[in-house]
């Protein structure tokens, strides 16, 4: 059993340049980066289990209703005061950027404290948990059920992962990135992200002379160092995955164990939506270890996974595991 933490947000989706006041429609996803890699595992067979804090209303159930219908074990779903989390981002807009608005204070998850978890109970049967940066950058409570949570499924040797997705608009709760990462990065086995969340997240510099690089000879070798020092100082985290995503092309370099390899550059042909295709390439990433595959062919199946997530609309993916192993082929 896999088992994914973290928020359950609605992204919210307006036109813009007021069309959205004017068809008087917001177009709605559910999602969360936790929640879309747990989705992408569920359809490719996987048995997945979602934990998270929702309030007690039927928006919720129906909610619930829906993850469940996707293959989602839902028992582990904490029902609580509060409300649901939301943030707004146009169609094809980077989640990233300036344009996103982030609406999550005193949501259920973020009024979630570790007292009120049952934490054996939330991990029993599971062989691998998974979590997400954004959960610390959420509060200083969210923070440390966050450490909590790993250095326990640590003690039950289940494997684990994170996310290290940077949001520069959720860390306004008082301490530091570099402050938190690194205690949660000590009970990591897997780590995915890039060259600048690495930095920003635990201060590793990328030693590249400018930042806005996109040569993929330099971008490589910015990562192997990025990794060497990476995994030197937390020599627990076996596996490290960074991504590279430009306008054009997106590719994927991966350290699994003494092994360092890089997909092919994969083009871009369309970018529908932004959201997800880091969560998709999580998803690849655990599925591809968790089955014993090579390092190459799971670099490989990651960033494919992630380019066909960019085509789709919405914040899971809805590939089939063939399609995606075809184009890899």
């Amino acid at each position: 059993m896999i088992l994914c933490f973290g928020e359950t947000l609605l992204r919210l989706v307006p036109q813009l340049n007021g069309q959205w006041i004017e068809q008087a429609l917001l177009k709605t996803y559910i999602g969360g980066a936790e929640l879309n890699t747990a989705f992408a595992l569920a359809k490719w067979k996987e048995k997945v289990a979602y934990a998270t804090a929702l309030p007690d209303h039927y928006l919720a159930e129906e909610i619930i209703l829906y993850l469940a219908q996707h293959n989602i074990e839902v028992s582990r779903i904490h029902r609580r005061e509060g409300r649901m989390g939301t943030y707004y981002l146009p169609q094809g807009s980077d989640v990233k950027t300036s344009g996103v608005i982030y609406d999550r204070m005193h949501s259920s998850f973020a009024q979630l404290t570790l007292e009120a978890l049952d934490v054996e109970k939330m991990l029993e049967g599971v062989q691998w948990f998974h979590i997400s940066a954004i959960c610390p950058a959420l509060n200083a409570g969210a923070a440390e059920i966050s450490l909590e949570l790993l250095r326990q499924a640590k003690q039950k040797d289940i494997t684990t992962s994170i996310d290290f997705n940077f949001r520069n608009k959720l860390w306004q709760w008082g301490a530091l990135p570099t402050e938190i990462m690194p205690a949660l990065t000590k009970h990591c086995d897997v780590l995915m992200g890039n060259l600048w969340a690495v930095q920003s997240l635990l201060g590793i510099e990328t030693q590249l002379e400018n930042n806005a690089e996109t040569d993929p000879a330099k971008l490589l070798e910015a990562a192997g160092k990025s990794m060497a020092a990476l995994h030197q100082l937390y020599p627990n985290v076996q596996t490290s995955a960074y991504t590279f995503r430009f306008e054009q092309t997106y590719f994927g370099v991966l350290q699994h164990h003494q092994e360092r390899v890089a997909s092919e550059i994969y083009p871009i042909r369309q970018i529908v939506d932004k959201v997800g295709s880091g969560d998709t390439f999580m998803a690849a990433l655990i599925f591809g270890i968790k089955n014993g595959w090579s390092a190459q062919d799971i670099i490989a199946f990651s960033a494919q996974a992630a380019v066909q997530k960019l085509g789709e609309t919405g914040d899971h993916t809805q590939a089939e595991l063939h399609e995606i192993l075809q184009k890899t082929c």
